[in-house]
């Protein structure tokens, strides 16, 4: 990795890794497989905007797209400074912004909605039809040490906020929106389809609800098991799952495997709901479309959460009912991003969410 670093016979140089006095770094991909730690100016936020101090960024698989090149086409612009799960504190304010919000906690929704068409006028900012754009794949984004970002995108946190934890209220939004879609009720029979960030998040909050049975489906038995902690009432392999075809009530997929989707419609039960929310690759095996049809099951999918889904799940945050920290396993500075990278990549049962620190 190309890193800047510090001049011996320069009075304003730096330690090397860390970022200049009044100046910042950032994390930039300019091509798959090529990235390097530059340093610059403190950015400034102009009208509307705020800039964060990033405590921590956390990296998902979407992230490991974006460094291999595998993301789809219209869905990453380079150069690009990944990063679009982090949590951390606003410490500047550009015209026309409250003040007050300096130093505060905070995470903020990284679609930058156009708020004007009718999507986003229903309340669905996540279907914007003015095309995508987001923090981390088209926009700057916060494997860096600063970041500016709309205001208006803010959702604020409570003064005791842990923002390490916090740094995954983005995946918390993603299913937050799944399980608003899945309409789920007390007593219920719920499967979730893996046990990733992505899984184990929904397992807490859909433990909220008081489901008659919540099982976690993974053939990582460790990481399922995992989900016993989180309110889960069994955890099973998908081959054990197979035994139970037509059993749930609602299913939530969240592995993104090229099966899961066929899995998930095949474990719901006559009529009823499936969520998918994990990000398929092309060759995932699609759905049977007679079994849709004879079974007459509600199918829905998510990509991103609206600003609604935002905010159940830093309420769900705030309250306690839902708690990511467990779910981190690595903490690295930006420094380190390619044994960062690695790690996502690397298929270790024993990775769960890395982070990089700032």
């Amino acid at each position: 990795m190309e890193t800047t670093s510090a001049d011996a016979h320069d009075p304003d140089a730096h330690e090397p890794g860390t970022p200049p006095p009044g100046g910042a770094r950032a994390l930039v991909i300019d091509k798959p497989g090529t990235h390097r730690l530059v340093s610059g100016p403190r950015p400034s936020p102009g009208p509307g905007e705020v800039r964060i101090a990033v405590h921590a960024a956390g990296i998902c698989a979407s992230d490991r797209e974006v460094y291999d090149g595998t993301r789809a086409a219209g869905y990453v612009r380079y150069p690009v400074t990944p990063g679009h799960e982090w949590a951390g504190t606003v410490d500047a304010v550009g015209e026309g912004v409250d003040p007050a919000l300096v130093g505060r906690k905070t995470v903020a929704e990284g679609f930058r909605a156009c708020l004007r068409c009718g999507r986003c006028r229903e309340g669905e900012t996540s279907l914007c039809e003015s095309g995508y754009d987001e923090t981390g794949f088209t926009r700057p984004g916060a494997f860096a040490d600063a970041l500016v970002i709309p205001a208006r995108l803010l959702h604020p946190l409570s003064d005791d906020a842990d923002l390490s934890a916090a740094a995954l209220l983005e995946p918390a939004a993603v299913v937050a929106a799944a399980v608003l879609a899945g309409g789920p009720l007390p007593g219920d029979r719920v499967a979730v389809v893996g046990a990733g960030t992505l899984g184990l998040l929904a397992v807490q909050m859909l433990a909220a609800y008081s489901p008659g049975e919540l099982v976690a489906v993974d053939p990582r038995v460790r990481r399922a098991e995992q989900g016993l902690g989180m309110g889960a009432t069994r955890a099973v392999t998908p081959t054990e799952a197979a035994g139970e075809a037509g059993r749930y009530d609602l299913v939530v997929e969240t592995a993104g495997a090229p099966s899961t989707a066929d899995d998930a419609c095949l474990l719901a039960r006559r009529g009823g709901r499936v969520v998918l929310t994990g990000m398929f690759e092309p060759g995932a095996r699609g759905i049977d479309p007679v079994h849709l049809a004879v079974s007459q099951l509600t199918v829905r999918s998510v990509f991103g959460a609206p600003s609604s889904a935002w905010s159940h799940a830093v309420r769900a945050f705030d309250a306690g009912v839902i708690d990511p920290a467990p779910l981190i396993t690595h903490e690295l500075p930006l420094t380190r991003f390619a044994e960062a990278i690695g790690l996502v990549g690397s298929g270790d049962p024993g990775v769960g969410k890395v982070l990089l620190r700032p």
